[in-house]
C-alpha cells in the first residue's frame, strides 16, 4: 500500500531513501516552501495517467533549495512480467544525453583546451571543406555549393552548425549514423554530407552534440564514456548514467511501450540495436541510459553554481554561461510552433524559456529544460530554486501530456513563491 504523501513527507527525515537519493537531505514540503496535499494530488494524476494506459509506469522527482521533498515511483517497469517501477529504474534519456556532453566539454573549456568560437576544423579537419546543400528542403549529394564561414565549437553547442537530425533521409540514405560504428566514424560520415546552411545563420536541432562528443575524446585524449566517468559522472554520484545497461542492471530498465491501435500499451523497439548490448558508437547527443535520480544530481548541480556535495565541477560563471540564451535575436524563433516558439538555446545544451506565457505548461522566466524522445523530461528553475525530474518510457513521447500536468500540479503544490 502508497503511504499518504504527508506521512511519506514525514519519514523522510527519518527513514534513509535508498541507493543514490543518500547525497541528498531529505526535507518536509513544508519546509522548503510547498505543500504535502498539492504533492499527494501530483501523484494522483500521475497514477491516473497510468490507470488510463498513457504511460506504464513512472519515476519522478522534486527538489527545493537542494533538498529532496518528492521522490515517487508508479506504475509498472515492465508490464508484461508485472514488475514494479523501482525508485532506481532505468531509462532511456535520449536527448538528455545532450547537456551532459555540454558539460563535459565546458570542463575542458575551463581547463584552457579549446576557445568557444574555434572552428571545428582546427582539431577535426575533416570538416575544413564541408560544403553546403543547395537546396536544404531538397538535399542532393550533387547539388551543393561552397560553405561560407566555419562551424564554432558555439555553434555545435547552440545547434547553429548547419548539421541536420540524424532521422534526416539524407542521413538515413548516407547511413551517417548507425550504432555500429565509432564515435570517430559517425565524424567522419557527417563531414562527408553537405550542410544544410551557413553555419550561424540559423538553429538546426540535429547531431551537433554527438561531434561536440567527438571534440571531448580529441581534446581530453580519452574515450568519450571513459571522459564522462572519470570526470563527470563518478564525481557527481551519477552511478546508474551508462551508454549500455549491463546484465547486473537489466532487471532495473523500463521497458518502451506505444500504443496500439486498440489504446493498450505494446513493447516498442526505438532502435536496432537496443541499449541492452554494448556497441560502438558512444552517442553524445542521445546515447545515455540513466535514473531519475542520477539527472536530478546533475541538474541539481547547476542550481548549486557548478559544485555538489562538496566537489567542485565548474565555476560559477561557467555555470551562468552555460544557462544563458545564446541565439541571436536574428534567428529567434527556434522553432514554429508551441513553447520551442517561445524557447532559445543555451551553450549548457538547454531549451531556456524566453516567453513562459506562451508555454503549455508552468515555467518560469529563464528556467531551462530538456527532455528525451522516449518520456523523459527535466527542469531547472533558478527562480524558484527547484528541480523536476519525471521519466517514463513511452513513444511517441508525449504520453498524453503526463509531463506538463506533472510541472503543473508541482508548481501548483508552491506555497512560498519567489
Amino acid at each position: 500500500m502508497r503511504l499518504p504523501a504527508i506521512l511519506t513527507a514525514l519519514l523522510f527525515s527519518a527513514v534513509s531513501l535508498p541507493g543514490q537519493a543518500q547525497d541528498f537531505p531529505r526535507a518536509t514540503p513544508e519546509s522548503v516552501g510547498l505543500s504535502s496535499a498539492g504533492l499527494e494530488r501530483v501523484t494522483a494524476n500521475l497514477q491516473a495517467h497510468i490507470d488510463q494506459g498513457h504511460i506504464a509506469g513512472a519515476v519522478a522527482a522534486v527538489l527545493r533549495d537542494g533538498k529532496l521533498v518528492y521522490l515517487e515511483s508508479l506504475g509498472k517497469r515492465e508490464l508484461e512480467t508485472g514488475s514494479e517501477m523501482p525508485d532506481d529504474a532505468l531509462f532511456r534519456i535520449y536527448s538528455m544525453t545532450r547537456p551532459v556532453t555540454s558539460l563535459a566539454a565546458m570542463v575542458l573549456w575551463e581547463e584552457g583546451k579549446f576557445q568557444l568560437d574555434d572552428p571545428i576544423s582546427m582539431y577535426l579537419p575533416q570538416f575544413a571543406d564541408q560544403r553546403v546543400f543547395v537546396d536544404p528542403s531538397a538535399p542532393d549529394m550533387n547539388q551543393t555549393r561552397e560553405r561560407v564561414g566555419d562551424i564554432t565549437v558555439a555553434d555545435l553547442m547552440r545547434h547553429t552548425s548547419g548539421l541536420g537530425s540524424r532521422s534526416s533521409a539524407i542521413y538515413v540514405a548516407e547511413n551517417v549514423r548507425l550504432r555500429s560504428i565509432t564515435l570517430e566514424q559517425m565524424t567522419n560520415n557527417a563531414a562527408r554530407v553537405p550542410l544544410f546552411e551557413d553555419p550561424g545563420t540559423s538553429f538546426r536541432y540535429g547531431l551537433s552534440a554527438t561531434i561536440l562528443g567527438r571534440l571531448v575524446e580529441v581534446w581530453s585524449g580519452m574515450p568519450f564514456d571513459e571522459f564522462l566517468q572519470e570526470r563527470v559522472f563518478a564525481p557527481l554520484g551519477m552511478t546508474d548514467t551508462v551508454f549500455w545497461v549491463d546484465p547486473a542492471r537489466l532487471d532495473r530498465l523500463a521497458e518502451v511501450y506505444r500504443p496500439a491501435a486498440d489504446g493498450s500499451l505494446r513493447p516498442h523497439e526505438m532502435e536496432e540495436v537496443d541499449f541492452t548490448e554494448q556497441v560502438p558508437l558512444l552517442e553524445g547527443g542521445v546515447g545515455l541510459v540513466s535514473s531519475t535520480l542520477d539527472f536530478a544530481k546533475f541538474s541539481q548541480l547547476f542550481l548549486s553554481g557548478g559544485e555538489l556535495h562538496g566537489r567542485r565541477l565548474l565555476k560559477p560563471e561557467t555555470v551562468q554561461l552555460m544557462m544563458e540564451n545564446s541565439i541571436a535575436d536574428e534567428l529567434l524563433p527556434i522553432g514554429r510552433g508551441g513553447y520551442m516558439a517561445a524557447s532559445g538555446w543555451t551553450l549548457g545544451g538547454f531549451a531556456y524559456a524566453l516567453d513562459p506565457e506562451n508555454y503549455d505548461h508552468t515555467v518560469s522566466p529563464g528556467e531551462v529544460w530538456w527532455d528525451g524522445s522516449a518520456g523523459t523530461r527535466f527542469w531547472i528553475d533558478p527562480l524558484q530554486g527547484i528541480v523536476t525530474v519525471i521519466m517514463a518510457q513511452i513513444s511517441p513521447a508525449d504520453g498524453e501530456g503526463f509531463r506538463e500536468e506533472f510541472k503543473n500540479g508541482v508548481y501548483e503544490a508552491i506555497v512560498e513563491r519567489r
